[in-house]
Parts: C-alpha cells; sequence; structure tokens
C-alpha cells in the first residue's frame, strides 16, 4: 500500500494496493470529450467521517469536471464515495480540503444563506425518495421551489417538461394518488422547472420498477439531448449508466477510471474487472 498525505497536515490515510492496480491496468485518464464549458467541477477534494482510529476517509484528492450539456453517471461500490462525492458537489456537504465550483461559483467559504441560494438559483435534485409534498398536487409540487423563492415560474417552459413528462392529465393529483413513476417524474418536472445549471440525481429509479425508472431514464436523456440540460447521476445499476454520456468509476474514495460513450456491458465488465482485484486483494491479506 502507498500512502497519500493531505496537504501540509500530519494525517496520512493508507490507500489500497487494488486502487493502484486498477489505476495501472485500466488507466485513469479519461476518455470523454474534451470538457469546454464547465458545469460542475472538484478540484483535489478531500472528505473524511469521525476522527483518530475511527476516522473514515470518504473521498481522497478527487479532481473532476462535468461539462455543460451532458449527462454523466457516477459509479462504484458501496462505500466508495460516490454520495459523498455528490453531496459535496451539490452544496449539501463541505469538503476537508479543496475547492467545488458550480459555474463560477466557488462554494468553499459560502455561508448558508448564500449556499441555500445558490441551491435555489442553480441546481435541481432528484432523489430515490421522491421528497414530494402529501398535502400538494403534482403542480404545487412542481412550482414549489418557485413560490418558495418569491418568483414565478415561466410558465411556457413548465407547460414543455409537463408535456414531456406526460403529466398534464395528473397536476391536480396528490402524490398518494400517483404511482411511484408518476411521483418520480413530478419530482423531474420540479428539478426541471427552475431552468437549474445543474441537476443531481441520487439513484432516482431505485424504488422503481423497471418500466417505470426507464420512463425516468429516457426523460433525462432528453433533458439533456433537446433541453441541454446537465445531469449528474448516482446509481449502481450498469443500465442506468448506459444512458449517460460518461461513467466516472470511484472506490475507496478515489475515481479510478472514466468511460466515454457507456453501454450496460461495458459498465459490467469494468464493475467486474474491479471486483476481481478487490478479491484478490483480500485474498493477499488474509
Amino acid at each position: 500500500m502507498r500512502t497519500a498525505s493531505r496537504g501540509s497536515g500530519t494525517q496520512h490515510t493508507e490507500i489500497p494496493r487494488y486502487i493502484d492496480t486498477f489505476i495501472e491496468s485500466e488507466s485513469v485518464v479519461s476518455t470523454a470529450s474534451p470538457v469546454t464549458t464547465t458545469a460542475v467541477s472538484a478540484e483535489g477534494v478531500w472528505k473524511a467521517y469521525g476522527s483518530g482510529e475511527a476516522q473514515v476517509v470518504a473521498l481522497r484528492d478527487v479532481s473532476v469536471e462535468f461539462a455543460s450539456g451532458a449527462f454523466t453517471a457516477i459509479m462504484g461500490p458501496s462505500g466508495s464515495g460516490k454520495s459523498t462525492l455528490m453531496h459535496c458537489l451539490a452544496g449539501l456537504d463541505t469538503t476537508d480540503r479543496g475547492t467545488v465550483h458550480v459555474g463560477g461559483t466557488a462554494l468553499t467559504g459560502l455561508g448558508d444563506k448564500d449556499l441555500t441560494k445558490l441551491r435555489r438559483d442553480k441546481i435541481g435534485f432528484i432523489f430515490q425518495q421522491f421528497n414530494l409534498l402529501p398535502t400538494l398536487t403534482a403542480e404545487e409540487n412542481i412550482t414549489l421551489p418557485a413560490a418558495i423563492a418569491g418568483v414565478k415560474a415561466d410558465p411556457d417552459w413548465v407547460k414543455r417538461i409537463i408535456h414531456t413528462l406526460d403529466l398534464t392529465d395528473r397536476l391536480s393529483h396528490k402524490p398518494t394518488e400517483l404511482s411511484g413513476g408518476q411521483q418520480q417524474r413530478v419530482a423531474c418536472a420540479r428539478a426541471l422547472a427552475s431552468r437549474p445549471d445543474v441537476v443531481f440525481a441520487d439513484e432516482p429509479t431505485g424504488n422503481l420498477d423497471t418500466r417505470s425508472g426507464a420512463e425516468v431514464l429516457r426523460f433525462l436523456r432528453t433533458s439533456v439531448d433537446e433541453f441541454g440540460q446537465t445531469i449528474v447521476m448516482v446509481t449502481h445499476d450498469p443500465n442506468a449508466a448506459a444512458y449517460a454520456d460518461r461513467v466516472v468509476f470511484l472506490a475507496d474514495g478515489q475515481i479510478v477510471e472514466d468511460m466515454a460513450d457507456p453501454t450496460a456491458d461495458k459498465v459490467i465488465d469494468k464493475m467486474k474487472r474491479f471486483e476481481e482485484l478487490v478479491a484478490a486483494s483480500q485474498g493477499e491479506n488474509a
């Protein structure tokens, strides 16, 4: 194992040997198209939880850029740091070291009020649990963020999103009157209603059946192709990742692979390769 130091501090963390093996054998150099306009970026980001022997390092010196108008999936085994990375990119969690930018705004040093405003104005969220307010109709849930901000959503844009998601006949329904797939489509409309710079989707199909999940993923793909939306999605599903333009793979808090033009088979092969290296490493340490 090699060690990595955090800046000029005294704390060191051991990086598993199989991570080096994977990076050396697979190459972490991005095969994605060159980034021209960056929607979100992280540079030298570290994040740890706990302290002393109980400390868990979730992100280790992560640097990555996400292009505007592109669909990027983040994948990795459980505990790899993919959700932590998304939370740091979205300003839902702070970094211990390094910088995060959303558009031209650095999140480092922003106070709670400014972070809230940035998330409201520039970021949309789609969660696995839908997070719809049960007392509001679908239409009210879609326009709620704008109402809270004290602004009026662009009615033509909202109508277009609602039509694309086939929700026109469901606007007066409350969440309990909608299927899981319909609820997630409402959540998608809510995320895009304010025309955010980037939409973060955290396992958006995790609670859906195959058909409903495919409908949501097709919409995310459409939002990129037709609306120029930027999507960053955390997923464990190779079929979901295949809708993206690019897949960033994490393991033990590091980016170990950056794949362009993914297919489900390519993603599965990559994950199998990584699992083999993990198993081999564990066998050596037994």
